[in-house]
């Protein structure tokens, strides 16, 4: 055991905290740059007063050590491809030039350049630039914005500690670049790279740095005896530097396992560990390694990515186990708070004894400060603050709104013919084909089209009572209208409403399905100026009426070309939330799936054809390790197929998948069992098709031609030449022709440009194909 000494010593601290501010100026402030309205001056104070604003709000709040560093203009992991100077060669020369325009080039891209390709972030909803390495590649220190972030720290009088990618974590997340060999390996380049982490370290030490955190979270996925050996020689090398700050090394989303020990032994000054959900086991893992003897250790026993509150009693437990295992221990979140909300107070719209179940960033810290006085003053201290969460926690575990006897009986009533199609593929298809009558090449959209400014107001003014529901519904057919004309001008064969009544693909589910919280102010990032507002699962789910019937009829009254219905799937339901931490994800799951079964059933009653339901979360939400893979993949699957098995065998199912590394799940895609699957190809040059090809994929494949996470607009020849690449990998009569995702936060102009390049180049790829018809 630690000495009473040690453990008075303890400290709060956090990996990490939301960018944006609580009016979202962040994200205002760069849309305002990109459009000309904001100028880089003006940008970079509204940053410097938010980094200010956050380090503040910690240290009044009782945080004893302030992340720096951890600030993104858009992307943490392109914020460390400009600290090491990977650059692509493409766009060198806007760096060079204008370091911010240059930064916003590689994240979006310009009508000239593409942009880095951007996938998720381990398991979570948040997207990271891919960075490019090859072989000549040439690494270089840029450490002016970590330094420049610790000094403005420091000078508020503040104990800071910066946080980095770590150069194994750095490496791992890399692709080969364009021109290298598809085999290449990045963490080969780990011997070039250390050196620069190098002087990166002896640059924040001389500009303060106590302490510099190396964020080593893909060390918690399964790895190889070589990726582990090169994580021991890495930080052997700069363990051992004698120009560096003190080193804690973290990790979170998972148990670290067998790189435990590696961390463990390595000359380093403190381990970060996460001590929340699968892991949990790192405190067995860690007493198995005999402890961090004469080494700091911060534990994450706050959830990071999930909105309930802490069970303080339990983590103080867990805190008083750990005060045997390591020579200091400090109490933080598990992981960055930027995948949670800011501030549970301002959801002023919830029942007040709701928002107690609730926690934060906000919250969280506060909890975590608690929990810190806890440990080294003793629990007499909190005892009223103990007290209080005991009574918040049973509030929860006994309402009513987490249990519905209905609900339950269902979901356990459910067979396994219920989640199959009665029909074959083959019998499907050409039932289909018959119903349908596409021609080859068939084009679509994925959903949702621009959400207009005008279409943002009237939203908001029904909000304020300054329009009523009438004139409300009337904007919406107005915009269908619109929508509807486009693509029949444009030439476009399987249609879309537009989504113009949604707010958000999970979001406007969830306020119409029971058991789920929907937040006024719960903004999480997604991407760059990107934000959303996860809506909260709360209790059990059920339909209480149709949800997207009346607007999808309404649009197939306008037209005789297929209108695609619009779900989102069970499993994107969940991942885009922030769900219950009391019942198995599984369980919660086949409620959801239930409820959009009968959506289903409405939508082909009313006449629908063609129904997509998205799931572009299903490799998300894939387990870290792989241990876990079967079976979350058992009842993802299940919970699509019970979603769409009730279907006639002429009502085509597409779903759509976007922004993952889609081979790691080949096998669940083929046991979804839809028609089409359409999926993000655009930035990573049609790398999918390939692979469903080589897994023998039967079914049909819409690989996108469009990346419109770019404002650039593809042309004909570019989009034609990926349609070709698609064709050498899927036949013709497999193949679809779309976007790579929804169209919400593009603009019309580069929409109807794009589409119409895109019907275009469909049209081109059809010329001389056998029976392409029209």
């Amino acid at each position: 055991m630690t000495s009473n000494s040690a453990a008075t010593a303890v400290r709060a601290t956090v990996h990490g905290y939301p960018r944006q501010g609580p009016h979202r100026e962040l994200k205002k402030a760069i849309e305002g740059y990109w459009k000309g309205r904001v100028g880089a001056n003006a940008l970079r104070r509204t940053a410097a007063e938010l980094r200010r604003g956050n380090w503040q709000q910690l240290a009044a709040a009782g945080i004893d050590e302030v992340p720096t560093g951890d600030f993104s203009y858009y992307d943490h992991v392109l914020d460390t491809s400009v600290m090491v100077g990977a650059i692509p060669p493409r766009h060198r020369a806007s760096v060079a030039t204008d370091g911010l325009d240059g930064y916003f080039a590689m994240a979006r891209g310009t009508q000239d350049v593409a942009p880095l390709e951007m996938t998720k972030w381990f398991d979570t909803n948040y997207h990271y630039l891919v960075p490019e390495l090859g072989p000549d590649t040439v690494f270089a220190a840029d450490s002016s914005k970590q330094v420049a972030e610790l000094t403005e720290a420091l000078e508020l009088g503040l104990r800071a500690r910066p946080v980095l990618v770590g150069p194994v974590t750095y490496l791992l997340l890399s692709k080969p670049a364009p021109g290298a060999a598809a085999d290449f390996d990045p963490l080969t380049l780990l011997d070039r790279l250390l050196p620069v982490y190098a002087e990166v370290l002896a640059d924040l030490r001389a500009a303060g740095a106590a302490w510099v955190q190396l964020d080593e979270p893909a060390l918690v996925q399964d790895r190889s005896p070589a990726e582990l050996n090169a994580a021991a020689r890495a930080y052997r090398d700069l363990g051992t530097l004698t120009d560096r700050p003190k080193l804690l090394v973290a990790s979170y989303f998972d148990r670290l396992g067998e790189a435990l020990p590696v961390l463990a032994k390595a000359p380093v000054d403190g381990l970060a560990l996460d001590f929340t959900g699968a892991a949990a086991a790192n405190l067995g893992d860690l007493a198995a390694a005999g402890g961090l003897p004469g080494k700091r250790l911060v534990a994450g026993v706050v959830n990071g990515r999930n909105v309930w509150l802490n069970d303080l009693e339990k983590s103080l437990a867990t805190l008083g186990t750990l005060l045997g295992l390591a020579d200091h221990v400090d109490v933080a979140s598990s992981c960055s708070l930027l995948h949670v909300p800011l501030d549970a107070a301002a959801e002023r719209d919830l029942d007040p004894g709701i928002v107690r179940w609730l926690a934060f960033a906000r919250q969280k810290t506060d909890e975590i400060v608690t929990l810190a006085r806890g440990l080294s003053q003793g629990t007499a201290v909190i005892a009223g603050r103990l007290a209080a969460n005991r009574a918040d926690l049973a509030s929860r575990s006994g309402s009513a709104l987490t249990h519905d006897p209905a609900v339950r009986a269902r979901a356990a009533a459910v067979t396994d013919a219920d989640g199959r199609r009665a029909q074959p593929y083959a019998e499907r298809a050409a039932a289909q084909r018959a119903h349908l009558g596409l021609p080859l090449l068939p084009t679509t959209t994925i959903g949702s089209f621009p959400q207009t400014a005008e279409l943002r107001t009237a939203r908001a003014d029904l909000r304020a009572g300054r329009i009523g529901a009438a004139a409300y519904e009337e904007r919406i057919a107005a915009e269908i209208r619109e929508v509807l004309a486009f693509q029949e001008k444009a030439g476009i064969d399987v249609l879309v409403h537009g989504e113009p009544e949604r707010n958000d693909m999970v979001q406007y589910f969830a306020e119409r399905l029971t058991g789920y919280l929907a937040t006024q102010h719960g903004w999480v990032q997604s991407y760059g100026t990107r934000y959303v507002r996860p809506p909260v699962l709360a209790g059990d789910i059920s339909r209480p009426e149709p949800m997207t019937v009346r607007w999808t009829a309404y649009a197939q009254s306008l037209t005789d070309r297929p209108v695609k219905g619009m779900l989102t799937g069970p499993v994107t339901m969940l991942a885009w939330s922030f769900v219950r931490d009391d019942q198995p994800l599984a369980e919660t799951a086949r409620q959801v799936a239930l409820a959009l079964r009968d959506e289903v059933a409405d939508l082909e009653s009313a006449g629908t054809s063609v129904i997509q339901v998205d799931e572009p979360a299903l490799r998300e939400t894939l387990p870290l390790r792989a241990d876990g893979h079967a079976a979350y993949l058992a009842w993802a699957t299940e919970a699509f197929r019970l979603t769409t098995g009730g279907v006639r065998p002429d009502t085509q199912i597409h779903t759509h998948m976007c922004y993952a590394e889609f081979g790691d799940i080949l096998q669940a895609i083929d046991d979804l069992d839809a028609d089409v699957i359409s999926l993000e190809a655009a930035r990573s040059h049609m790398q999918v098709a390939g692979e469903l090809a080589t897994a023998g994929y039967p079914r049909e494949v819409g690989p996108g031609v469009y990346d419109i996470h770019s404002p650039r607009v593809p042309s004909v020849d570019e989009a034609t030449a990926l349609l070709h690449k698609g064709l050498e990998a899927i036949p013709a009569e497999r193949l679809w022709v779309n976007p790579d995702c929804g169209l919400k936060t593009r603009g019309w102009p580069e929409v109807r440009a794009a589409l119409e390049n895109l019907v275009a180049a469909a049209r081109t790829a059809r010329d001389g194909l056998p029976g392409a018809g029209s």
